[in-house]
């Protein structure tokens, strides 16, 4: 995007853009966002100017345009040089509390994976996250879709922590940082059962839930146990089309999460259908097996009610359900903030290992390799 003209008006650079749109932008916002090396530093991409100290209704002294329209040159009355805007810079806000970038979310049902979608768009081969353009593959894979499946991994914890560490840190929860686990009934978690495990996200009970899990198959001697896959932003959007006041309700009313055993007691309170500040979808948070008792005044108590059964039977849908048995050096890696996950129920040896990664890590992550898509 280039600039074809730029003209002064009275509190306000006009900037006329190639393809015929303007923007406004405010001289005090031109003047607190300069990168000039006395205003900010590039190496820390951290601000240096005192912004309190500005003249409030500070105004260029001249203004032009340099480079074919690709830059504007500013000349500042508290700047000895003249100070430079990249028309890339520039367009980032062309307009007003402008979205975030991430990649085009692909919503899904069950049918839209079949093996051969299945591997054009999810399946990566463990070994390509040695390459450079591996971590790009699986991010931009669960940045789309909500998850990846990795293929050919070596069946230890290890290869867990590898693929953490091209994406972030493993987060330390109750449950450690690393883990693995069997069925288990010692344990005060429906996860270690070897029952049916309905689809849920992870974490509800967490005042920040984790942003990305990853379950790898180390060893499967059994019978049952599929892997199980929603798509809770499709789900979300459909109940959002088909019933907005009910919609509407969940993303305003508070579920708390429960999670009371092993010598630990946490709460956290969320709406089931986050919105974040632009009015998007942001966070599924639903956990049917972790949720608290709570009171609610009368109205609000049966739209919950009624917003959980009309959620909670897609999720357990399986037109919705995308349905996987992980054979041993096969993991998955979901967005835990829009994916659901479950489990058939089985018999026999089952043995898995996991880890979290922060939502803040994963979207750092998804920035940096996904940014130019």
């Amino acid at each position: 995007m280039q600039m074809r003209a730029i003209d002064m008006a009275t509190d306000s650079l006009i900037v006329q853009w190639d393809d015929s749109k303007s923007t406004y932008f405010d001289y005090f916002w031109l003047r607190d966002n300069a990168r000039d090396p006395d205003s900010f530093d590039v190496r820390s991409h951290q601000r240096e100017l005192f912004t309190a100290a500005l003249d409030p209704d500070i105004r260029p002294d001249g203004v032009n345009l340099s480079d074919n329209g690709d830059t504007a040159i500013i000349d500042w009355p508290d700047v000895d040089r003249p100070v430079t805007y990249d028309a890339s810079f520039l367009a980032q806000f062309r307009d007003p509390d402008q979205a975030r970038f991430w990649p085009a979310r692909q919503l899904w049902k069950a049918a839209d994976f079949d093996a051969a979608n299945i591997d054009k768009h999810v399946r990566i081969p463990f070994d390509a996250m040695s390459k450079s353009n591996g971590t790009e593959a699986l991010l931009s894979a669960v940045a789309r879709h909500g998850f990846a499946l990795l293929e050919g991994c070596p069946p230890a914890l290890q290869s867990v922590e590898d693929v953490v560490s091209k994406v972030g840190y493993v987060r330390e929860t109750i449950f450690g940082g690393l883990f693995e686990f069997e069925a288990n009934e010692d344990m005060s978690d429906s996860a270690y059962t070897p029952k049916e495990l309905r689809p849920h996200t992870d974490g509800t009970y967490s005042r920040d839930a984790p942003g990305l899990q990853l379950l790898l198959c180390k060893y499967y001697e059994a019978r049952g146990g599929e892997s199980i896959m929603v798509d809770g932003l499709r789900i979300a959007n459909d109940l959002k089309a088909d019933d907005p006041e009910l919609f509407d309700a969940l993303t305003r009313i508070e579920v708390t999460g429960l999670y009371k055993g092993d010598g630990v007691e946490l709460r956290a309170h969320r709406p089931i259908i986050r919105l974040d500040r632009h009015g998007e979808i942001e966070q599924i948070s639903f956990n049917n097996y972790d949720r608290d008792t709570i009171r609610l005044n009368d109205r609000d108590m049966h739209l919950l009610y009624k917003g959980i059964r009309a959620l909670d039977s897609r999720f357990n849908d399986s037109q919705y359900q995308w349905r996987y048995c992980l054979k041993p050096g096969e993991m998955l890696v979901f967005d835990n903030w829009r994916i659901l996950h479950g489990r058939a129920a089985f018999s026999g040896v089952r043995r898995m290992a996991g880890a979290y990664v922060n939502r803040e890590d994963f979207e750092s992550s998804v920035q940096l390799h996904c940014g130019n898509m």
